[in-house]
């Protein structure tokens, strides 16, 4: 299930953002990218719609997924 992330405090959504580039492990990237600026491109992800806040009922979850997983509705669901 998507979920719109500006119903997320911003506290939840910065903890769901660090724990998700944590997870992630080393960016193996040509530059070196600060934590900071890791978890900027993410929010900015988000707010352009690249990538969606998924809750897995199955596994009581939350997560950050391409939004190109979803269908076209599931994505609006701001």
């Amino acid at each position: 299930m998507i979920i719109p992330w500006k119903n997320i405090s911003a506290d939840a959504l910065e903890g769901i953002i660090e724990e998700f580039i944590m997870r992630e492990g080393t960016d193996y990237g040509e530059h070196e990218v600060s934590f900071t600026d890791k978890k900027e491109q993410v929010l900015n992800q988000l707010k352009l719609g690249e990538i969606v806040l998924v809750f897995s009922e199955l596994h009581e979850t939350v997560n950050l997924m391409p939004a190109a997983t979803f269908n076209h509705d599931e994505n609006h669901a701001e």
